[in-house]
């Protein structure tokens, strides 16, 4: 099975509606968002059946049992991450804060601290004649590496000899879209023609590169600046990563988007562009 990933060295350049209408114009029945801080693939493409729900658990973390604290604050005073709280004569822990060191259980003299399992987030597969693998992670909550290589390995878990899988990845370069690299044949790197666009593009570039997963460059709104897109399209002939095209500004993609509609159900520019670039991903895969 081909797998493809949709990244952007920056948030908001529509990656998420350029993989939504990839689903119907290349009509793969696999896909996943790994996006995982703010997944909204969902909204477009999910199946309705879900079949498979399961929380996920990220390390574990301190509890102090409020029989046996003392309030000593010997955990308060050893704690490097200001996890402790010590209030009316009892200490308790910040789960939020909460790095798992457990130095508070080592110091402890009343055997009062212990690990416990901590949630961060939830993994869902949604399933028909689809297969949908997503997640959310909690709100401040760590381990985002781990659940994006768990929802990649719910999707291929669920999916039964499909030629090809799309993956709508995070933005930036951090821990999540690392483990969205891993085991990829195309990374479709959507940018936007600003200075931070350019910036951000060289970044992820960079990144790819490291875990040797081959690039392709797509300008979105290309017209909106096209002196920085031209220096794009140069940066893309220099460093030989295939160009697939440019998307124009077109009030049509935020109607749909704004409908839950793919673009790929709408005639306009901006959909037009997107099945030359469909036919040139089919042709680097």
């Amino acid at each position: 099975m081909k797998k493809i990933l949709v990244l952007s060295g920056k948030g908001g350049t529509g990656k998420t509606t350029i993989t939504s209408a990839l689903i119907d114009l290349m009509d793969i029945q696999a896909f996943a968002d790994c996006d995982i801080d703010a997944p909204n693939l969902h909204l477009i493409e999910a199946p309705k059946k879900i079949a498979k729900k399961e929380p996920f658990y990220g390390m574990d973390i301190a509890k102090i049992d409020p029989e046996k604290c003392i309030g000593c604050g010997k955990c308060y005073d050893s704690c490097r991450f200001d996890s402790i709280i010590k209030e009316d004569g009892k200490c308790s822990v910040d789960e939020l804060a909460c790095e798992g060191c457990f130095v508070c259980e080592l110091v402890c003299p009343q055997d009062a601290i212990s690990h416990v399992k901590n949630i961060v987030g939830t993994t869902q597969v949604f399933k028909d004649e689809k297969v949908f693998s997503t997640a959310i992670l909690n709100m401040g909550s760590g381990n985002s590496g781990k659940l994006v290589s768990e929802v990649k390995k719910n999707l291929y878990e669920n999916t039964d000899k499909q030629p090809l899988a799309i993956i709508d990845g995070s933005p930036g370069i951090g821990c999540p879209v690392i483990a969205s690299l891993s085991g990829i044949d195309l990374a479709v790197l959507v940018t936007e023609p600003t200075l931070s666009g350019l910036s951000d593009l060289r970044r992820i570039v960079d990144t790819s590169r490291t875990f040797k997963t081959p690039v392709a460059i797509i300008i979105n709104k290309y017209d909106l600046n096209e002196e920085i897109a031209d220096e794009i399209r140069r940066y893309s002939e220099s460093e030989n990563i295939p160009y697939l095209g440019n998307i124009p500004y077109d009030k049509e993609v935020s109607k749909a988007i704004n409908n839950n509609i793919s673009l790929s159900k709408v005639d306009c520019e901006a959909s037009r562009a997107i099945i030359k670039i469909k036919s040139r991903i089919d042709e680097l895969l």
